[in-house]
């Protein structure tokens, strides 16, 4: 089986810090690879892979700002179905524009829908017969299109170890932007009388600087910025509970069952995948709202981390996901 993995650009696969579509993506190729899969990697030249890499961007455009996303993006994609014919198949994560051009793709392309950033885009897929989809949450699912399957995202159990003691603080882990509700987090942890620690890229400059910032005094409220892989566990795993008080639809959220991974239950709000991913009562708790956010605070404290764990072992390792993804290639393989 030979296998074209498209790949986002805006950052290295897989990411030095931020960037969960390429985290996905890397887990996949190095999964297939491991399972003695011909993979080609198209993707940034930087980035690290045991698949074949191949591509036309030096690196990420989202860390050069000399670089346009939209003219990388388009070449990037040029590039790749310019050798789809090499493959049996294409997996494509960059989004809507491949499907722009997916009528010239020579091999069975499938697309892994990574959450729509708005219905704007709804009118790519619609139109691009030529490729199947795959949902990364029941939740997600445009009622205008025909899914393939659902497959959650899986993550690196190894780089995010159980850890069974942890301290007393709170965190908020993602990009700092109202659809994460990070001022909301703010809010809990004060009402809940615990410290806050803040980790994410700063993606509303606007939000940060009038309603994040003014609570940043390094000692109730920390701020780390973006952190990267090297320390993830640590700040996840080092939590007595994950504050996700999303103001959005979440497609999957990765760093839910990161924490869980570690063992750190979840507060958040039944929005979205939510209701999916997290085990209300066992990995954490489903709530409405600031108060009752608070105050699940220390219900969530009190459950036990170690089953925590082995839920997150069982639903959401990167071996599972990438079965999933197998059985994918094969039955639309079969379809041809």
């Amino acid at each position: 089986m030979k296998i074209g993995i498209l790949g986002p650009i805006a950052w290295r696969t897989p990411p030095r810090h931020y960037g969960p579509w390429e985290q996905v993506t890397s887990l996949i190729a190095e999964g297939l690879v491991s399972r003695g899969v011909d993979v080609t990697l198209f993707a940034t030249l930087d980035s690290k892979t045991a698949a074949t890499l191949d591509g036309i961007c030096a690196h990420g455009y989202a860390e050069d700002p000399t670089m346009d996303g939209r003219v990388w993006e388009a070449l990037h994609v040029a590039h790749a179905l310019a050798r789809s014919g090499d493959f049996d198949l294409v997996h494509n994560h960059l989004d809507w524009l491949p499907l722009a051009f997916a009528a010239h793709c020579k091999a069975p392309l499938v697309t892994t829908i990574h959450g729509f950033s708005g219905r704007g885009i709804l009118p790519a897929y619609v139109n691009a017969r030529a490729s199947s989809y795959v949902s990364i949450s029941d939740a997600d699912r445009a009622p205008e299109l025909t899914y393939l399957a659902t497959v959650h995202h899986g993550i690196d159990l190894e780089a995010l170890p159980f850890s069974a003691a942890h301290g007393t603080d709170l965190v908020a882990f993602g990009r700092i932007h109202p659809d994460k509700g990070t001022a909301e987090a703010i809010t809990i942890a004060r009402r809940a009388g615990r410290r806050l620690v803040l980790a994410g890229i700063v993606q509303n400059a606007a939000y940060f600087r009038e309603k994040v910032e003014p609570h940043i005094d390094g000692d109730r409220v920390i701020y780390l910025g973006s952190v990267g892989p090297e320390r993830r566990a640590e700040v996840l795993g080092g939590a007595a509970v994950l504050l996700h008080p999303i103001a959005f639809d979440e497609p999957f959220g990765l760093s839910v069952v990161e924490a869980m991974a570690c063992g750190t239950p979840v507060i958040t709000y039944p929005r979205g995948a939510m209701p999916e991913v997290v085990d209300h009562g066992v990995t954490g708790f489903l709530v409405d709202g600031v108060a009752s956010a608070a105050a699940a605070v220390e219900m969530a404290v009190a459950l036990d981390r170690a089953t925590i764990r082995r839920v997150a072992e069982r639903r959401f390792g990167a071996a599972r996901m990438v079965d999933d993804y197998l059985a994918v290639y094969k039955r639309l393989m079969a379809a041809q």
